[in-house]
């Protein structure tokens, strides 16, 4: 059975075969959030959602359009006639066989429609630009797991630098021990004590290397490469807010959930004026040309045409139309209140990434000063304890002090890197234009543009 310390080993191995693979070029954190841009399979879901609602406003415009329907009949008919002649009673049946047919094509054009049409194409407009804003969120709520995910990894690296770095120093402690009691300066506690630290230093570390694969593999799944020379991060510098009030009213104002459901009230609207239109009159007019074919001895061929307007007058239709009015001045209320609330969630967010940057700053400057002074304090106690002044257990614990110090140091400093990227992302900056992110730019207006006005046609724009 493999002890702790065996996988402790064996940890250290996979860490130090992957770097000595290969030369691996390093990955910066922009880099990282471009392959998420481009690579990101939520992302690319999102895109292929909003082309699929691109096609409701030509859906939509099909209403003014005229629709076109053509039909064929063939008959075939059998006549059998008997001979009444008093002379023979038994005459044959005489059979007859002819053929008749009919085509025709009508076309049918809606004239009016109490502007159902007309607001079905403005809400369906809506709901391409409200998707455009949802996609923008999405955007930046992938470029900022990009961020976090690298952030993560390189704490995580670190994590398991330092506390290889703390386990050579317990294993030099255990030493120590073990050569004072040999000579008869120490005492079996004091191995004992240096064993367990040691044993338990083992298993942080194990636990550290475990916790670093753990995020590489949210890396893949987010950026869809494994990470490659990750370095520590700085904060995010661009676009940033210099202060609180200029960072809520920027989230106010730029920030694409905001603008989704401002453009879903638009939509709601134009809902509650095209079941209004329901109950308006309607005008359409129609025409048909048909033509009849037959052999029927004595019956000739007709072609028939014909133009009809046909007004419709809406009277009571089982109170649906009332239903269906109340039901779209619903949601719009409903669309009107989750303006609103996106606006408090986001103020919300731009606050609290806010503070946690401001205490990652001030964490940072002050776990510096706890570093500094835990070392010097270490350093004291290893000599005090060569005088006697001091236990093995004192260099353990200020040993320790070090080591929670570290580990303090290099979490508050990816936690620096994530809520400046997360304040950037509240308030809707997070993005391939402000970060100078080399990826092409994902323009949802060209496919809108290609496919708006399409009368007819079954493959896609990009040929499916």
């Amino acid at each position: 059975m493999l002890n702790i310390g065996n996988i402790a080993r064996m940890a250290l191995l996979s860490v130090g075969l992957s770097a000595l693979a290969g030369p691996v070029l390093a990955e910066t954190i922009f880099g990282a959030m471009s392959k998420a841009y481009e690579n990101n399979p939520d992302l690319n879901a999102v895109r292929a959602g909003l082309r699929a609602t691109d096609e409701g406003v030509a859906i939509a415009k099909s209403g003014y359009r005229p629709q076109i329907s053509a039909s064929a009949t063939a008959t075939r008919i059998r006549l059998g006639t008997e001979r009444l002649s008093p002379f023979f009673p038994a005459t044959p049946l005489i059979q007859q066989d002819f053929h008749s047919g009919t085509a025709s094509i009508t076309i049918t054009q809606q004239i009016f429609d109490g502007f159902q049409t007309l607001n079905n194409v403005r809400a369906a407009e809506s709901n391409v630009f409200s998707s455009r804003e949802t996609l923008k969120a999405n955007e930046i709520s992938i470029l900022l797991a990009a961020a976090q995910s690298y952030a993560t990894i390189a704490r995580d690296q670190q994590i398991v630098a330092i506390r290889k770095q703390n386990l050579a120093f317990l294993k030099e402690q255990l030493n120590a021990a073990k050569s004072r009691l040999e000579v008869g300066e120490g005492t079996r506690t004091d191995v004992s004590l240096a064993e367990a630290q040691l044993a338990n230093a083992q298993a942080l570390l194990v636990s550290a290397v475990s916790q670093l694969k753990q995020g590489e593999s949210v890396y893949v799944q987010i950026v869809g490469e494994a990470p490659k020379g990750i370095k520590q991060p700085s904060p995010a510098t661009k676009a940033l807010p210099h202060s609180l009030d200029e960072a809520v009213a920027a989230g106010l104002r730029d920030h694409p959930s905001i603008a989704a459901a401002q453009y879903s009230v638009d939509a709601a609207g134009y809902q509650v004026k095209s079941a209004e239109g329901s109950m308006l009159p309607g005008v359409v007019l129609q025409g048909a040309v048909s033509r009849n074919t037959t052999d029927r001895p004595n019956t000739s061929d007709t072609t028939n045409g014909s133009i009809s307007a046909r007004l419709e007058v809406p009277i009571y239709q089982g109170g649906a139309e009332y239903g269906q009015i109340r039901q779209a001045k619903e949601r719009l209320g409903q669309r009107r209140i989750l303006v609103d609330s996106a606006r408090v969630d986001v103020q919300q967010t731009v606050v609290a990434a806010h503070a946690q940057l401001e205490a990652a700053h001030a964490t940072i400057a002050a776990t510096k000063l706890q570093i500094s002074a835990a070392n010097m304090a270490l350093a004291g106690v290893i000599e005090e304890r060569k005088v006697g002044q001091r236990t093995t257990l004192d260099v353990l614990d200020a040993q320790q002090s070090v080591l929670s110090a570290k580990e303090a140091l290099v979490s508050a400093q990816r936690d620096a890197v994530v809520a400046s990227y997360a304040l950037l992302a509240s308030i809707g900056r997070l993005t391939v234009k402000s970060q100078g992110l080399e990826v092409t730019e994902y323009r949802a207006e060209e496919h809108y543009e290609a496919v708006k006005d399409k009368w007819f046609g079954l493959r896609t724009v990009d040929g499916r």
